[in-house]
């Protein structure tokens, strides 16, 4: 007689496939999730985060010294940013925009602390987006935080200029170390924006400038950030730059902002377009330059905008010329704006 044999399983076996079938699943789920944020990280087009890196160079103690980092929104859905953290205390993040809608640019701002930290510093900024989907994305800044020199205030803010106006200030660079240090230059990147330097006081290794920054008349309308950069005699880092920034404001524009004729007979006429922007509808009320007759159509409808034709004759003007042209609208809340004509008036 032949003998069945069955063989029981034991609930406690069930129960062990069942724990392993899950965890299983549970290593798979947490590999595809990894591979996702991979995936999700590697498909950031390069005009999302355009600058993932930026060098400050060398900055003097205390002075204002930051960047932004634009962040551009390339998807259908807002773009929200969680949290921005920071490899060291020598950097600030701040997120300035927290939502960035679709085919919108907002910033990161990393400001670098000058006033409580020296020499060689970086740090790792890691953005973490959490919409439309989880990502982070590394930032770096790096720099050098020179101890021997001070910037006394850390930057200059104009605030707000009337465009047609000049404004200067000045700030104090303090130095303690070489008995011959000085500051052999002082440049711009715009001509507007025009620095210069004086020597005050000097005595056992000590040196004080004042450091004066002016704007000129022919400033362009809108805001700016810009630097000047000191240059002294060090052999290494010689050049460090120092922030400026402000906005040129007026209700009525001209465009071009400075007008170059070249060289000119006296009495020779000679036609500029000129594009004359307002805040609000206008007309023209006249158009002049000392020591040039300007003739242009009048306009009698109120406008935002005006091309103009004006034709400009040099009268009393004689030799090199740069002079100021005044744009005066009609009416009751009539309001200038003024341009820069350069020319060479001379006979052959």
């Amino acid at each position: 007689m032949n003998t069945v044999t069955t063989h029981h399983r034991h609930p406690g076996g069930i129960q062990h496939m069942f724990r392993a079938t899950v965890i299983v699943f549970a290593t798979l789920a947490t590999s595809f999730s990894f591979a996702a944020s991979a995936l999700a990280q590697s498909q950031w087009p390069d005009n999302a985060f355009a600058i993932k890196k930026h060098d400050f160079g060398t900055v003097a103690v205390a002075s204002k010294t930051e960047f932004r980092f634009p962040v551009y929104n390339p998807y259908t859905q807002p773009l929200h940013i969680q949290t921005v953290r920071r490899s060291c205390g020598c950097t600030t993040p701040i997120v300035e925009t927290e939502y960035i809608e679709p085919g919108q640019t907002g910033s990161i701002l990393a400001r670098f602390n000058t006033d409580t930290f020296r020499g060689t510093k970086g740090a790792t900024l890691t953005v973490v987006v959490d919409k439309p989907f989880f990502s982070e994305v590394r930032l770096r800044v790096d720099g050098y935080i020179r101890s021997d020199m001070v910037f006394h205030p850390g930057a200059i803010e104009f605030g707000t200029i009337n465009q047609g106006d000049t404004a200067s200030k000045t700030t104090r660079v303090l130095y303690a170390g070489r008995s011959d240090w000085e500051i052999a230059d002082v440049r711009s990147n715009v001509p507007w924006l025009v620095p210069s330097k004086k020597l005050l006081t000097r005595s056992a290794g000590r040196a004080d400038y004042e450091l004066t920054v002016a704007v000129r008349e022919d400033a362009p309308t809108g805001p700016f950030q810009n630097e000047i950069i000191v240059i002294t005699n060090d052999t290494k880092r010689p050049e460090v730059p120092f922030p400026v920034s402000g906005t040129v404001e007026s209700p009525l524009s001209i465009s071009p902002q400075a007008i170059a004729f070249g060289s000119l007979k006296p009495g020779q006429k000679i036609e500029k377009r000129l594009v004359i922007k307002g805040a609000s509808p206008f007309t023209i009320e006249s158009i002049t330059c000392e020591g040039w007759d300007v003739a242009f159509p009048q306009a009698t409808v109120a406008k935002t905008i005006h091309i103009v034709p004006a034709t400009f004759t040099p009268t009393d003007a004689e030799g090199p010329q740069k002079v100021t042209v005044l744009i005066t609208t009609a009416g009751d809340q009539s309001v200038t704006a003024k341009a820069i004509l350069t020319a060479d008036i001379r006979e052959e």
